[in-house]
């Protein structure tokens, strides 16, 4: 019987990127299924349970980010989802990322470098389930409360919905208040893999952890930009100084 490294759903309309894909994923060592309808993939993924899911931003009837709304909201939740999209505009990785996708890769892309992508979100999530001591602590700030162990957040007692990148991502922060984090080492420590030149994703997942987080996200007081090298974790206090 043979054991795959991990299970992977592909939902794409064209054929032949489907095809090129799943062979590339199958040399990997991964157990490839395949469709091009987006009410056939939630069917697919309730019964497969897979350990990550790549996403075609354009399909038929029901597009990849309403896909993603449902998947979202059903049995495989927490389900690590890339979407793939010819589309590089910034509105268009807004939205998918928004609606809670995990990653956005261009086409045309590199197969290799989707494969690698790959491998580091099936990493990071298997390494979280196999160490949830990591998760066991909790952070207070004033007005910001962090429960690593229930991945709950709260902001002036109120529970605040993150999907699981921007709470990695504010995790991070969180545990080293006021330390500078380069685009790049944020990125690899998120999504443990390089950028290859594209932290627009990051960017992204910082603008929507701001809308949620802060009462007025041109003027944030949890996650400071600073102009040139990173981000960095606050809290700004009134009348501290901000790094924008």
């Amino acid at each position: 019987m043979t054991s795959y490294e991990a299970t992977i759903l592909v939902v794409d309309d064209e054929q032949e990127i489907t095809e090129l894909i799943a062979l590339y994923l199958q040399k990997a060592g991964f157990d490839v299924h395949a469709t091009d309808n987006g009410a056939h993939a939630l069917r697919l993924a309730e019964t497969l349970q897979p350990d990550l899911i790549l996403l075609d931003v354009s399909l038929g009837r029901m597009d990849g980010v309403e896909v993603c709304r449902s998947l979202r909201q059903g049995p495989v939740a927490d389900v690590p989802i890339l979407f793939l999209s010819c589309k590089s505009e910034d509105q268009d990785i807004i939205r998918a990322l928004s609606e809670g996708g995990d990653d956005y890769i261009t086409k045309p892309f590199s197969p290799s470098q989707l494969v690698a992508r790959i491998q580091a979100h099936i990493r990071r999530r298997r390494t979280r389930e196999r160490n949830p001591e990591e998760q066991i602590s909790s952070l207070s700030f004033p007005g910001l409360d962090i429960d690593f162990h229930s991945m709950e957040v709260r902001l002036n007692g109120e529970a605040v919905s993150l999907s699981a990148k921007e709470f990695e991502l504010l995790s991070v922060m969180a545990r080293s208040p006021k330390r500078v984090f380069p685009l790049e080492e944020l990125y690899r420590k998120v999504w443990q893999t390089d950028s290859m030149g594209d932290t627009r994703t990051l960017m992204v997942h910082v603008s929507n952890l701001r809308k949620k987080l802060e009462s007025d996200p041109a003027n944030p007081r949890w996650i400071q930009t600073v102009r040139g090298f990173g981000y960095r974790f606050g809290p700004v206090d009134n009348g501290e100084e901000q790094v924008l």
